[in-house]
């Protein structure tokens, strides 16, 4: 009978607040609760469990692999919770913080555009937002959802495709006024062709000539480490870029930058997925309308204006 006297939920959520707060003093807060109340039920839990969870030290804490295992399955847990409690009142609309990490380009033009919208149909939900261009790892980021561009590798994680889109080389009118437009691969070769810096992008760009696929190099005086920039430097007149539609389109019709070698484009695209932890049964209300609705968003239109 004392098993049954165990709060058992109620430990984890204390430990799943501690590690999404980033620490005992912050989750206390949040809990309302004292930090040597929240500190002693952890130490509880470890050692109930047998087993070191975080390691504490004067800057604040980090989770051993015991920890990382225990608050995976301890979200899943109280996420099904979740779901068996909105069975029952499943006409309250959807609540709580969604993590998300994305890359640079897609949070700028797609995510961050749609907040707003977002907002308005799940007022509830509140968005956590990291962008960057590194691969990050869900369980080490605490992040619900990851947006990820390209083929993916295999894992453990579940993904959702988002759309898909396609490419177009760019330069500006200023810059191709000085070095002139290209209309064969063989014109590229006098061209700075502005590439990326990180080992997991494609350096090199896709063309057709004569009815035959052929790529050249990437290369040219700058690389910098993400899309976004690299529009930036595109749109500065620092050379051609080949980046994807839903980042110059905007541009495009504003005539800050014009699609070059069109007709010998491939026509080849790019995946985007919304990728997230295995949560074995049920997502989480939040989650799901998290993905359901920029699933409906997609990448937008992918012809050039």
């Amino acid at each position: 009978m004392a098993r049954l006297e165990i709060n058992r939920s109620g430990e984890m959520e204390v430990f799943v607040r501690v590690v999404e707060q980033e620490g005992f003093s912050a989750a206390a807060r949040t809990l309302r609760m004292t930090p040597s109340a929240v500190s002693k039920l952890v130490a509880r839990l470890e050692a109930r469990l047998g087993a070191r969870l975080v390691h504490r030290n004067t800057r604040g804490f980090q989770l051993t692999s015991e920890g990382c295992v225990f608050y995976e399955r301890s979200v899943q847990v109280l996420a099904e919770l979740e779901a068996a409690e909105r069975g029952v009142t499943s006409h309250d609309a959807p609540s709580g913080r969604v993590r998300v990490n994305t890359n640079v380009p897609y949070g700028t033009h797609v995510l961050l555009p749609h907040v707003p919208a977002f907002q308005a149909r799940y007022p509830g939900i509140r968005l956590d937002i990291g962008l960057t261009d590194q691969v990050v790892d869900l369980l080490e980021d605490r992040a619900d959802v990851a947006i990820r561009a390209g083929p993916l590798k295999s894992s453990n994680l579940i993904a959702r495709k988002l759309g898909e889109t396609r490419f177009h080389v760019v330069g500006s009118p200023a810059y191709l006024k000085l070095e002139g437009t290209p209309r064969t691969v063989a014109n590229l070769e006098k061209h700075n062709r502005l590439g990326f810096s990180y080992t997991r992008f494609a350096q090199h760009w896709s063309f057709v000539e004569r009815g035959a696929p052929l790529s050249i190099p990437c290369v040219g005086n700058v690389q910098v480490s993400d899309g976004e920039a690299v529009r930036h430097l595109a749109l500065a007149g620092a050379g051609l870029a080949r980046l994807p539609v839903f980042m110059v389109r905007e541009d495009l019709r504003a005539g800050r930058l014009v699609v070059v070698m069109e007709d010998r484009n491939p026509g080849d695209t790019e995946a985007f997925h919304a990728v997230f932890l295995d949560p074995a049964r049920q997502l989480p209300a939040r989650i799901r309308a998290f993905l359901d609705y920029f699933g409906e968003v997609g990448l937008g239109e992918q012809t050039p204006p």
